[in-house]
């Protein structure tokens, strides 16, 4: 099964970035042959930054994309790095920029599609 999340979202402030993450770690656990990508759209963008520090005990959205990236795909909306003034350099190994056009090949793939 393919399942796209788009996330909009800041990564931190909310809990909607978390709690689809926690989604698509449970679907990997339960169907290892599942594929899962994630589109970053927005604030969500700022998930993907490569070097975030938290707290003990507190969650780390980059390492929870990480795992995501071990089984399927993180991509980002251009247009939303720009206009928060993200680079490619900004971003952690693994993620991509990509373009509304991908996305909607990826909408047009997936089984299933959940947007947080």
């Amino acid at each position: 099964m393919k399942t796209l999340f788009i996330l909009n979202g800041p990564p931190y402030g909310t809990e909607s970035c978390y709690n689809a993450l926690r989604l698509a770690h449970t679907l990997l656990k339960k169907e290892p042959e599942a594929e899962i990508a994630v589109f970053l759209m927005a604030d969500a963008v700022i998930a993907a930054r490569k070097g975030q520090r938290t707290p003990d005990g507190y969650y780390n959205i980059e390492r929870m994309l990480k795992r995501v990236l071990a089984k399927g795909t993180v991509l980002l909306c251009g247009t939303c790095m720009d206009a928060r003034g993200m680079t490619d350099n900004d971003v952690m190994d693994g993620a991509k920029r990509s373009t509304m056009g991908e996305l909607g090949d990826a909408t047009l793939g997936a089984d299933k599609v959940l947007v947080f």
